[in-house]
């Protein structure tokens, strides 16, 4: 175990604030027509009905395209770091992150029941909708599966049949598709993006992730208790199945939404927590907050590299998270191995 660095918790949070704002605005100006910063910030205050000047198109690029690609990747990471630190702290594990539970696997179900059944032509927001009703199913499956007095193994093990589930059922939804563009469509949505989206992306999952927030951030004293053990939490008044509800719910309905509204993104919850945690002395309940601003600058960095790649197609965000995040997780099973050992 690394040891913990002593930096005061007010100053690692308004730092990593800092970088999210600098990582935004770098984002705003980056893209297929590259802007300056003063076109980026002229563009974000012209007034409605400008002319087909420099600061008229800077208007309609950043507002019409950028902002919602900014904050619909802030809204994602913090929703992934969140809730990766809340599920590593809950399961006492360093290697969980959101998609144990089954929630990322049914959002993506969700989501590509959309685009088989054809709603998604129809009814532009169906996709986003149907990856919510996934999320929230996975819960209710879960719940189902686990119990009102599960343990840690058995909400692990409903996880693992719950995303064995989704994945197996996502595959014959592909299989079965008779449409060749239909099936790029959802296998490209599956590698997850933050192209093309608009603010009503922005504002369908916003109240959901903010519940989900609100959910795992209450569930901050039970999970530095935990940290002791299931018994000792017990013993200090706490009613563990109801903070599991918490934090499950809480996952759910944040990474739900935001993979119904980004596609796959992984291992964003589980590299960010892991790099913060020694930061914040191990602490699980102050690691929630640092691993949302730590997510939102990794998304944010990631969504800046892919578009800084020379290529005639712009990466997934999925794809660069990916070829990030597989390799520390590999570093980090290796190192557990080593420490087990």
């Amino acid at each position: 175990m690394n040891k913990p660095v002593n930096i005061p918790y007010s100053f690692l949070v308004l730092t990593l604030a800092a970088l999210v704002c600098l990582l935004s605005l770098w984002s705003l100006s980056v893209g297929r027509a590259p802007l300056q910063l003063w076109d980026v910030l002229a563009g974000m205050w012209s007034a409605e009905g400008a002319d087909a000047s420099t600061n008229g198109v800077a208007a309609v690029i950043v507002t019409e395209l950028r902002v919602p690609r900014v904050l619909l990747g802030v809204l994602v990471g913090a929703s992934l770091g969140m809730a990766g630190a809340a599920m590593q702290g809950l399961l006492r594990n360093p290697l969980a992150e959101p998609g144990i539970v089954g929630v990322s696997g049914c959002a993506a179900l969700g989501a590509v029941l959309v685009f088989y059944s054809g709603l998604s032509t129809q009814f532009p927001m169906a996709l986003p909708v149907g990856g919510v009703v996934g999320a929230l199913a996975a819960v209710g499956l879960l719940y189902l599966l686990a119990g009102r007095r599960s343990t840690i193994l058995t909400l692990i093990l409903a996880g693992v049949a719950i995303n064995a589930f989704a994945g197996a059922l996502t595959s014959l939804v592909l299989n079965l598709s008779s449409s060749p563009f239909a099936f790029l469509e959802i296998i490209f949505w599956q590698m997850g993006s933050l192209a093309d989206r608009t603010m009503e992306y922005v504002w369908l999952c916003l109240p959901l992730m903010a519940a989900g927030w609100l959910m795992l951030w209450r569930s901050a004293p039970v999970l530095d208790a935990l940290s002791l053990g299931e018994e000792t939490a017990a013993s200090l008044g706490f009613h563990l199945p109801k903070y599991q509800l918490l934090v499950i719910g809480g996952t759910a309905l944040a990474v739900g939404s935001g993979v119904a509204v980004s596609g796959v993104v992984g291992f964003v919850g589980l590299v960010v927590p892991h790099l913060l945690r020694p930061l914040v002395a191990y602490q699980p309940g102050r690691l929630l907050m640092v691993s949302a601003l730590g997510g939102a600058a990794l998304v944010l960095a990631a969504d800046i590299a892919l578009r800084l790649t020379p290529t005639d197609t712009e990466l997934k965000l999925g794809v660069v998270t990916a070829l990030v995040g597989a390799p520390f997780f590999l570093y980090l099973v290796h190192k557990l191995r080593r420490e087990v050992v």
